[in-house]
């Protein structure tokens, strides 16, 4: 994707993606949380942007976490999502400072197929529904102010109810330290433990410009794009997304969620001024299912052993995106 702002994941995702834990003697968890809705705009578009994304991780075998032998047992993950961002007011004042309100919406599907496993450990179908309002504002001295609030459905799709919706809210505070560079910290509250909890969110961006771009983008991913013509960029990418849903599991509300890092070659097809056609094709680097209670318990327990993971293999993709003038 474009840095067109921060959409997705992180070290500790359980909104739009996933949960990821950092496995330790003691357990690490990094507290920074994101939703697909906390996009951060730097700069005011009175456009209506969007995306709607194809990809598919064909069958790699799954890896036993106890021993980390690699089992017969398989599975894939084919996914259709959508986002869009419609704004609602844009002004801009004559030293630039913008104050942006808009409406953020997103939606995920995925459906795996699971071969050969003795019990089932992993969802055939996951569901992510999200939609959030945001405001964006300029202060002083290349500081901005953004503040979110937003609310979905994750849900395995075997029962859908009250469990399944999470909300969450925060308060960004970023610095612009150079056209091409920004960084961003404040607090952001969820209910993804099921209590309300108050987590440090962080966002880092930086990029160049010329015949070859590069962009760094936390939590997103990292590009390097070079310019063919006017009509096609060929991106070396590294993205980091996931899914995650709340399951029901002896008789306790639990979030499980799949991780995905991959890493690729995508050519961006211009087809118009406001239109763009990418198609991804590269390789799985960490393919992950993380599964915790949700307690505050549970978000300080240590974990015995390894979260499940599969095999590497083949990744692909297909997305439009387009940005239409308001």
């Amino acid at each position: 994707m474009e840095s067109s702002g921060t959409s997705k994941c992180l070290l500790l995702l359980e909104t739009k993606g996933f949960l990821c834990r950092k496995n330790m003697k003691k357990q690490v968890l990094c507290a920074i949380l994101f939703s697909s809705l906390a996009t951060l705009t730097a700069h005011a578009q009175n456009a209506v942007s969007g995306q709607v994304i194809v990809d598919y991780v064909p069958l790699s075998n799954y890896i036993r976490p106890e021993d980390s032998v690699k089992t017969g047992s398989k599975s894939d993950f084919k996914r259709i999502q959508f986002n869009l961002e419609i704004p609602l007011s844009t002004k801009v004042d004559s030293l630039g400072n913008i104050k942006r309100w808009s409406w953020k919406m997103g939606a995920a599907y995925a459906k795996m197929q699971n071969r050969d496993y003795e019990q089932q450990l992993f969802p055939t179908e996951m569901l992510n529904a999200e939609i959030g309002l945001q405001y964006l504002t300029s202060l002083k001295k290349n500081w901005s102010l953004l503040t979110f609030a937003s609310v979905g459905i994750y849900s395995d799709l075997v029962k859908v109810d009250g469990k399944d919706v999470l909300g969450q809210g925060g308060v960004l505070f970023i610095k612009r330290f150079k056209p091409n560079l920004a960084f961003g910290f404040g607090p952001v509250l969820s209910n993804s433990f099921g209590v309300p909890m108050i987590l440090p969110g962080l966002y880092f961006d930086w990029k160049t410009n010329g015949k070859v771009k590069f962009n760094v983008n936390f939590p997103q991913g990292l590009a390097a794009a070079y310019q063919v013509n006017k009509f096609m960029d060929l991106r070396a990418v590294v993205n980091l997304d996931g899914m995650t849903a709340e399951r029901e599991k002896n008789g306790k509300s639990t979030l499980g969620g799949f991780m995905l890092l991959t890493a690729g070659l995508q050519p961006q097809f211009n087809l118009g001024k406001n239109l763009k056609l990418q198609l991804t094709g590269g390789s799985t680097l960490a393919r992950m299912y993380v599964e915790n209670d949700r307690s505050l318990k549970s978000f300080f327990k240590d974990k015995k052993q390894a979260d499940p993971r599969f095999s590497p293999t083949f990744y692909t993709s297909v997305g439009f995106k387009w940005n239409m003038p308001y």
